[in-house]
């Protein structure tokens, strides 16, 4: 959310910044919100107005009471009853007028930065940097999921019976490879200072609304039926959430934090669900880092947090490249964003396994997440969010980059302390 200061003193700023983002039809809110502003500023003044001079009137009202002039305290308690049902009348206006602007405040773009690339869509992404060589073996690679029932590592037939398409079953050393992974992830990250969080995976509207977009709510969110509560999509929410309505010394920043957490989504818009893939599903797990900081240190950070994410696929002997969103695939909170891909040997190119976002102040305006400055002045943080993993998809890039030809599957130095094998072998045949 912006600052409504910033649209009041400068909306064609505001405007252009809808511009690059293809949102015209988003362009008349800020006129309009522009003009709610100024009918609230004025009601508010009036109202301000009209409590202080209740508060003189009440004083007068005591006074001619104690010179036993009544007659004269009825005519100013009259004033006060007049002006109070004003002062109910104008205090609704004002809450309404509010409530308004807030409504439109949520949907309007937050400002995206100056080197972010110009784009209707997420074709018009731009390649930053490749690492690692992206390899294409001299057999065939098969599709992820025969790999893992080749292992007796996934039932999906089990899975449909019992919870529908979008589910699955892991087991065995797949299952195993999935724990390992998050358990390498944790220390991963551990290891560069950040702080493991396990978050709660419920949270409520008001968090929801505070970390991502209504349009996002709507397609990712399940809600609890009959309470105030929602599956988390992402640990992030609950981790920018734990921040709500908080005042953080500025001695205390930058707040680093990893946290694991399952993941509950609806895919609402996502071409459909797979019958036998694990690409799209409706529960996964991940390890997500956040941060809260400074505005000046923010874009150290994101630069930081994605090169994280290219280390650690690296490690695991996957070939990774950066991609940045271009303005009309920013989610609307976001001032930048980059996605980290991971090559597939099957289909020869790369595919998404994490993203890297820094939404400048817009999380913390709308949570209310403040800063105190040694002066005593006070700020809104910037928030910063980066996937560490997600399996399952991010075991398709694993199984695909390290499959041997016969079928197992090596497994790279650094998580061969956490499997305890340096390979998975094919169960022979019963």
């Amino acid at each position: 959310m912006l600052d409504m200061k910033l649209i009041r003193t400068n909306p064609e700023l505001v405007k252009e910044n809808i511009k690059k983002k293809f949102q015209d039809s988003k362009l008349e809110l800020v006129d309009e919100v522009v003009e709610l502003d100024k009918k609230y500023r004025e009601t508010k003044a009036e109202c301000d107005n009209l409590r202080n001079k209740r508060k003189t009137m009440s004083k007068e009202i005591g006074g001619y009471m104690a010179k036993g002039q009544k007659d004269e305290a009825e005519r100013v308690k009259s004033q006060v009853a007049e002006i109070g049902a004003k002062l109910t009348e104008l205090e609704a206006l004002e809450e309404k007028l509010e409530a308004d602007i807030r409504k439109i405040m949520l949907v309007i773009p937050n400002i995206i930065d100056d080197s972010v690339p110009i784009g209707r869509d997420e074709n018009e992404n731009v390649e930053v940097e490749r690492f690692g060589e992206p390899l294409v073996p001299d057999f065939e690679v098969p599709y992820h999921v025969d790999i893992m029932e080749k292992l007796n590592g996934i039932d999906l037939d089990s899975a449909r019976k019992t919870s529908g398409n979008g589910f699955y079953y892991l087991c065995g050393d797949i299952a195993q490879l999935q724990s390992c992974i998050l358990s390498y992830a944790r220390d991963f990250m551990i290891d560069k200072g950040f702080i493991y969080y396990i978050p709660p995976f419920m949270i409520r509207s008001d968090v929801v609304t505070g970390v991502m977009s209504f349009a996002e709510m709507e397609g990712m969110m399940y809600k609890i039926e009959g309470e105030d509560l929602y599956l988390i999509g992402t640990s992030e929410h609950s981790m920018i959430g734990k921040f709500i309505d908080t005042i953080i010394p500025e001695s205390e920043l930058p707040k680093t934090l990893t946290s694991y957490s399952p993941c509950f989504r609806k895919e609402v818009g996502a071409h459909g669900i797979e019958e036998r893939g694990v690409y799209r599903i409706h529960q996964f797990e991940k390890q997500e880092m956040i941060v809260v900081c400074k505005p000046e240190e923010s874009m150290d950070w994101f630069r930081k947090l994605y090169s994280y994410t290219v280390e650690f696929f690296r490690t695991l002997d996957i070939p990774v490249r950066t991609l940045e969103c271009c303005s009309g695939d920013l989610a609307d909170l976001k001032v930048k964003s980059i996605d980290v891909e991971a090559w597939s040997p099957r289909q020869k190119k790369y595919f998404e396994v994490g993203s890297c976002s820094n939404l400048g102040d817009a999380q913390a305006r709308r949570l209310g997440i403040r800063v105190k400055a040694e002066d005593g002045s006070k700020y809104f943080a910037h928030t910063l969010n980066n996937t560490v993993v997600a399996p399952p998809r991010m075991l398709i890039a694993f199984l695909e980059n390290n499959l041997n030809e016969d079928g197992s599957i090596r497994i790279p130095e650094a998580l061969r302390h956490y499997m305890r094998k340096d390979r998975i072998d094919v169960p022979a045949a019963k």
